[in-house]
């Protein structure tokens, strides 16, 4: 980042390059320069003149004035906080999603509670995924096709999400889960 204007350079120029769909080397071979130069712009370990920006945005074709005039593209949410979990259901089972907008992502996770005697129904689930989770507290029983399993705290499951599946609470107190879908598809 430029000292003291939160300008971050290399950051810009990666985005602009990623946006592009060029290599390092694809933009450098471009430019006319050697693929560590744009690496070390990128980093903002150099800092170049204004003739090898001009130089190297001649490799997208862009201005100067387009470049620094561009949006930053926002920054993708790191952490959570409890607060912020996004919740999917209510009542007798709680999903709480990690992240709003799920879209262009890999993974679902979530944070799940299972009141004493909360079921997901008779009627099965599927879904195109994988799922897969680890019991934090109480016990849940997970039907996957015709296999039932009871599994208490650091317990796991992972399967075929398309296989029709379903959870029960056979506690008497919470049943608290972490899982996740890959891709996201609950």
């Amino acid at each position: 980042m430029a000292e003291g204007t939160g300008f971050d350079l290399g950051g810009r120029l990666k985005s602009l390059r990623e946006a592009h769909s060029l290599s390092q080397r694809e933009l450098a071979k471009r430019a006319g320069v050697s693929n560590a130069i744009i690496s070390m712009i990128e980093q903002n370990r150099s800092s170049p003149s204004v003739g090898m920006l001009k130089k190297l945005l001649d490799g997208f074709p862009i201005s100067l004035a387009e470049f620094f005039a561009l949006e930053a593209p926002p920054r993708p949410q790191i952490y959570f906080t409890a607060r912020e979990l996004v919740e999917l259901a209510g009542g007798a089972i709680s999903y709480r999603q990690v992240g709003q907008d799920l879209s262009g992502k890999a993974m679902q996770l979530l944070h799940e509670r299972y009141a004493a005697g909360a079921d997901t129904g008779a009627q099965m689930l599927t879904h195109d995924a994988e799922e897969g989770g680890i019991i934090i507290r109480g016990r849940l029983e997970v039907t996957v096709g015709d296999q039932v399993r009871v599994l208490g705290p650091g317990d796991a499951y992972y399967f075929d999400s398309r296989t029709p599946h379903r959870f029960r609470n056979v506690g008497e107190e919470e049943c608290e889960v972490v899982s996740a879908n890959s891709p996201p598809s609950f």
